[in-house]
């Protein structure tokens, strides 16, 4: 695990290294909302898609040191990544369009949708196919498992994958915001890969942290380049599909609290301007822009948010400890 985080680490920051200049010659810059906060033009233009260098790195280590383990026949690693990676590639598609058009739109939301839940749904079938995967909740700090019928289960997790690559996908809005809070998330799988013998799962947890705090040495404030939707939509499918790699979605309130408090406060604006025609509850949504509304800087929110994910993804550990005998 320790390698595949160093291996992970080093190509990415070489990844960088290389990209970010190719990305500004080619004027892959991101467009800035017009409806978020006016100080945020001042980012227009800053290369997008850096994403692609964690994704190149994480690739590479988790190839490398996985080896032996899919000589073994063990795969799960890259069903995770390949899975992610689809995410990635819809992304991709979305960002290319933006950097063409110099708007702030890509695919539309129905295509984004549809693709996503089409990804979902092959990559839950492929892991039940492999037995990798059991129909069943497992309620965290209780340490029981509800079983549920198979379509009903299917119906319910494709749901919360797409939910939750779009949550994070959403916390990406200032200066290393998501790849920040998603570090101790990186940490936490990790963590139970050790703990419960996860070999291929640790190899692919340590490698995403590693491409994670290599990703910040251009992306923490002021950053040098945006990971994209490219990059955003990838990170929100490795932490989805590790969930239910490890068979534990409902983990996925703890560790990705930060996210879910991001979507939450974006819809109760939405419901609360409707239901008041025009009041808003928050100054700006989602919650990261509210507390930079509120006078905070942009390293404060990420250190403070950070310190909160790693709190609850601490919780979730002590949550999930009993799953299996040691």
């Amino acid at each position: 695990m320790i390698l595949a985080c160093v291996i992970s680490l080093v190509v990415s920051l070489i990844a960088g290294k290389i990209l970010i200049p190719i990305l500004r010659r080619l004027k892959a810059g991101q467009s800035i909302r017009e409806d978020g906060p006016t100080w945020h033009m001042s980012k227009q233009g800053t290369p997008t898609m850096g994403g692609l260098m964690f994704i190149i790195g994480i690739g590479i280590a988790i190839f490398v040191v996985g080896f032996r383990g899919m000589l073994m026949g063990d795969f799960v690693h890259l069903y995770v990544y390949g899975f992610a990676l689809v995410f990635g590639v819809i992304g991709y598609i979305d960002d290319y369009k933006k950097v063409t058009k110099h708007q702030n739109e890509g695919l539309t939301a129905l295509q984004k949708f549809v693709l996503q839940l089409a990804a979902a749904v092959a990559f839950l079938t492929l892991m039940r196919f492999e037995h990798l995967l059991t129909p069943s909740l497992y309620i965290p700090f209780a340490n029981i498992s509800i079983h549920l019928n198979w379509v009903v289960y299917l119906v319910f997790a494709a749901f919360v994958i797409v939910g939750t690559v779009n949550a994070v996908n959403i916390t990406d809005g200032i200066d290393g915001l998501v790849s920040s809070v998603s570090v101790p998330v990186a940490l936490f799988f990790g963590c139970i890969a050790a703990l419960w013998g996860y070999t291929q799962l640790g190899v692919f947890a340590a490698a995403l942290l590693g491409g994670l705090i290599a990703f910040l040495f251009y992306n923490f404030h002021p950053a040098k380049v945006f990971m994209g939707d490219t990059g955003s939509l990838f990170l929100g499918g490795c932490i989805a599909a590790l969930a239910f790699a490890y068979d534990i979605p409902l983990i996925l309130i703890l560790v990705g609290i930060i996210y879910v408090l991001e979507t939450l406060s974006d819809i109760i604006q939405v419901g609360y301007f409707k239901a008041t025609h025009g009041k808003r509850l928050f100054k700006m949504a989602p919650l990261h822009h509210h507390f930079e509304m509120c006078g905070w800087n942009e390293v404060k929110i990420v250190i403070v948010f950070t310190a909160v994910s790693t709190v609850f993804c601490a919780l979730a550990l002590f949550g999930v400890i009993d799953r299996f005998s040691l």
